[in-house]
């Protein structure tokens, strides 16, 4: 699509508004209400409601008594029902869904309406409550995809008009506003502006882009409104990946629950197995009365069903999710929460994870001849016209030390390299240190000392060598000094490397860096173990390094170069803010706020999601194992059969609930 040069321009006039940021989601509570709205728990309400009235009625007509509870038996259990059914017609299996039915038919059959009543009311409110929990992590995992931008300003026919992400098809020509999420993958058609494109490559400083410039979404649009023509399609941007990871999540269940739905089908069979024989056998062997065969039968049915041992599991873990969620981490399955709660080791990826990506004069140095204060403000008079954030950096510096702004004229952005203006008639640039790297035989009017052009050099290679960017100032065809500007440590790096060590937790550092940027930024942090000068392939080696070493590893990283370390390691954490697609497609966990002092918090749920896991399975079998001894030994009534068997159900559903307070 193209739109005439007076038209771009009459939009880039009225581009001066920016976008709105998305919000984060606010934490979820406890509702109650929106636990009742749930269909599964209006029906063991119901089926509750109903089997109240039966009784009540079964004093004075016991046909109507008869005909509530059957309704009571329709309402409450004819999901678990069908679902039973299902599994046994396409899978040819048995679950637990069935056995339950079965039971509460077996009682009906015998007269006892009330206590089969009874069983389907407490299995449905069991079900519901655990499918309350599904629901409630999808909803607080899925709430967190509001921070994608929805709309996007296409230009159509010569007219703005803003439009969902999902209308966009290739060729489409839209407007981004400084400081604009970029909303689709596309080409610059007009205009010029450095863009943060941290959460695509990882770099940490913005890029210059221009006409026929590549830009992703996802990614912030600087200083200036960019014409961009659409080249991908809206499945294809990094927020498309984050909601393919959310059904990942979705479908996705650990290893112990896996284990567990192995066991229901075959503990299944045997308790099928032993009911039949139970019902054959007794009247033979130990002379029972049919009638009380069957009864125990039943009653070996209802507390041998694995109810509770099912449930011991998901619950927890979805709660886990949940709470993860409201926090903005992401996982992408019950697995990886189940492997974090193992961790020992935390290997931290540094640029763009353990710090921001915001830059900080480091040095400020002037050129003999001239007052530094002077020179500072005069940069930061002519930077204070660009948003790039080193300029910021700079203009920053110069407001922390109270130094006054002058007066620009004439200022002009040179693309690719830094910025221009005269102050007083005199012309001041400032760029890029590539500058240096001319004619040997250029060295400005001073070529001796502290102004030579070996000075400058040696200089910047000496600042370079500390991780840092340097930019040079030029009075006309005179350096006038050099600035070097340097990453900025996140404020709760320290704190999350403390708060995981407090857990007993290595922490170690990969970089690419120097090993003295590496040194430094390790004494700042407290990291346990660093290792730097690495390339991709390093990181690889060094964290299968230590996971041989100390055991299940999480790697925190947020560029491309990152991921072939993600996928090595135990559980890969990518950041979600500012972390590559590339990062992101092969995170096990998204870290959807960058907020690393989370880390030590979500395995300490991890590790409690799996002490309660373990509490409930120990809890399961035990009052299983002691109602069927019971019922053997001495003999129990089929209603505290079915309180205490479906009673133990709901105790370890709500057990692993309380991971959402």
């Amino acid at each position: 699509m193209q739109a005439t040069t007076k038209q771009l321009r009459q939009h880039a006039e009225r581009s001066g508004s920016a976008q709105q940021q998305p919000r984060a989601p606010k934490p979820r509570r406890f509702d109650p209400r929106a636990m009742i709205s749930n269909s599964e728990m209006q029906a063991a309400l119901g089926s509750g409601v109903l089997m109240l009235v039966a009784w009540a009625t079964g004093s004075w007509s016991e046909m109507l008594s008869v005909a509530i509870y059957v309704l009571s038996y329709a309402v409450g259990g004819w999901s678990k029902a069908k679902e039973g059914v299902e599994t046994l017609v396409k899978e040819r299996d048995l679950d637990v869904n069935l056995l339950m039915i079965a039971a509460a038919l077996g009682a009906a059959s015998i007269g006892y309406w009330n206590e089969g009543a009874l069983l389907i009311f407490i299995f449905a409110m069991s079900g519901a409550l655990e499918s309350y929990t599904m629901e409630r992590s999808k909803k607080d995992i899925s709430s967190l995809l509001a921070l994608k931008p929805a709309t996007a300003v296409r230009i159509e026919q010569g007219a703005m008009n803003e439009v969902g992400i999902d209308q966009l098809v290739l060729g489409d020509l839209l407007l981004v506003r400084p400081g604009e999420l970029i909303p689709a993958d596309g080409k610059v058609c007009r205009g010029e502006s450095a863009v943060d494109q941290a959460s695509i490559t990882g770099e940490s400083l913005p890029v210059e882009k221009s006409v026929g410039s590549e830009v992703f979404a996802g990614t912030v649009n600087g200083e200036g409104p960019l014409y961009i023509e659409v080249t991908k399609a809206a499945e294809n941007t990094l927020f498309a990946k984050i909601i393919k990871m959310v059904e990942e999540a979705e479908t996705e269940v650990p290893e112990s629950q896996r284990f567990i739905k192995r066991l229901e089908s075959i503990y299944a069979r045997v308790v099928v197995g032993a009911t039949a024989l139970l019902i054959l056998l007794p009247p033979f062997l130990l002379d029972w009365s049919w009638s009380n065969t069957f009864y125990k039968a039943m009653v070996f049915l209802v507390v041998a069903s694995p109810c509770a041992l099912v449930s011991s599991i998901m619950p927890a873990m979805l709660s886990a999710i949940s709470k993860s969620a409201r926090k903005g981490i992401l996982f992408k399955g019950g697995v990886h929460l189940e492997n974090m709660a193992r961790t020992k080791v935390v290997a931290f990826d540094k640029t763009g994870t353990l710090t921001e990506g915001i830059p900080q004069v480091t040095d400020f140095i002037a050129s003999a001849g001239y007052d530094r204060d002077e020179l500072l403000s005069i940069s930061a008079s002519i930077e204070n016209l660009s948003r790039h954030p080193l300029a910021e950096a700079i203009v920053r510096k110069a407001e922390e030390e109270y130094l006054e702004l002058q007066g620009v004229q004439e200022s002009k952005s040179l693309t690719g390299w830094g910025i221009e203006g005269r102050i007083d008639g005199r012309l001041w640039s400032i760029g890029k240190s590539n500058l240096l790297d001319g004619n040997d035989q250029w060295t400005g009017p001073e070529a001796a000392g502290s102004n030579s052009l070996d000075y400058w050099r040696s200089l910047r290679g000496q600042l370079e060598s500390e991780g840092k960017t340097v930019s040079v100032i030029m009075d006309g065809e005179k350096i006038a000094g050099m600035i070097a500007l340097q990453d900025t440590l996140r404020p709760q790096a320290e704190a999350a490397v403390r708060k995981l060590q407090n857990l007993g937790i290595k922490v170690a550092m990969l970089t690419g860096d120097r090993a003295a940027t590496a040194a430094v930024m390790a004494r700042r942090t407290g990291v346990d173990l660093v290792f730097a000068d690495l390339l991709p392939e390093d990181k690889v080696s060094h964290v299968k390094t230590l996971r041989e070493q100390y055991g299940h590893v999480v790697m925190v990283g947020d560029g491309v170069n990152d991921a072939p370390a993600l996928a090595t390691a135990t559980v890969g954490m990518g950041m979600g803010m500012k972390g590559s697609g590339a990062a992101l497609e092969i995170a096990d966990v998204v870290l959807m706020n960058d907020n690393i002092e989370e880390i030590a918090a979500t395995i300490s749920l991890a590790r409690r999601s799996q002490r309660i896991v373990k509490q409930n399975m120990i809890f399961a079998v035990t009052v299983i194992a002691a109602l069927m001894i019971s019922n053997f030994v001495q003999g129990i009534a089929l209603p505290f059969g079915v309180v205490g068997h479906e009673g133990s159900t709901i105790l370890v559903i709500l057990n692993g609930l309380r991971l959402l307070r």
